[in-house]
């Protein structure tokens, strides 16, 4: 059972309200997630969220595809059931196949050496605090991955923890099936 209660739109703090309002374009059942429902008994918090949501939202450097394996790294590192399937669903959507997101999910390779040096380093900092290897770093500038595409991986790793710990720490329960996820 969830920790922390879930707001409507309505009954949410006033400041929570506008934040809510705006998640519902991810929301297939027209109310929040329950992650925004609960994000709101804090609107700093739901703020720092969103926030975060907006940014890596923006066109970047990163193509979808690989923006959400590494959502998908860092939440199967921070062991959020939540988080990973909703995802998994992203990552799929956005032309990962199933049997590729099996091998993110299991931390494993997929074959894709460009890619795999990136969700490599990320998939370690993930596990590390942040922390990677010079030899991981390096694989990835040696694939091709510039600073600015290794700067912006962070953003992604940073989303993903947030998300995933507040998900952990409320024991939000999933609120709606992985496959509808937006």
């Amino acid at each position: 059972m969830s920790r922390i209660p879930s707001h409507t739109i309505e009954d949410a703090p006033p400041a929570a309200q506008p934040l809510l309002q705006e998640m519902l374009q991810f929301s297939p059942t027209g109310r929040p997630f329950n992650l925004h429902a609960q994000l709101a008994h804090a609107p700093a918090v739901l703020e720092a969220y969103v926030s975060l949501r907006r940014a890596t939202g923006q066109p970047g450097t990163l193509d979808q595809a690989t923006r959400t394996a590494l959502l998908v790294v860092t939440a199967t590192a921070c062991e959020s059931p939540y988080a990973q399937a909703i995802l998994s669903t992203l990552a799929i959507r956005s032309g990962w196949r199933p049997d590729q997101v099996d091998a993110l999910l299991a931390g494993k390779d997929l074959g894709e050496p460009k890619a795999d040096a990136l969700i490599g380093v990320i998939r370690e900092a993930a596990a590390n605090s942040g922390r990677v290897a010079d030899r991981t770093w390096d694989a990835a500038v040696r694939a091709g991955w510039t600073d600015q595409h290794l700067a912006e991986a962070f953003g992604y790793l940073g989303l993903a923890v947030f998300t995933s710990y507040f998900l952990n720490y409320a024991d939000t329960e999933l609120d709606i099936p992985a496959a509808d996820a937006v």
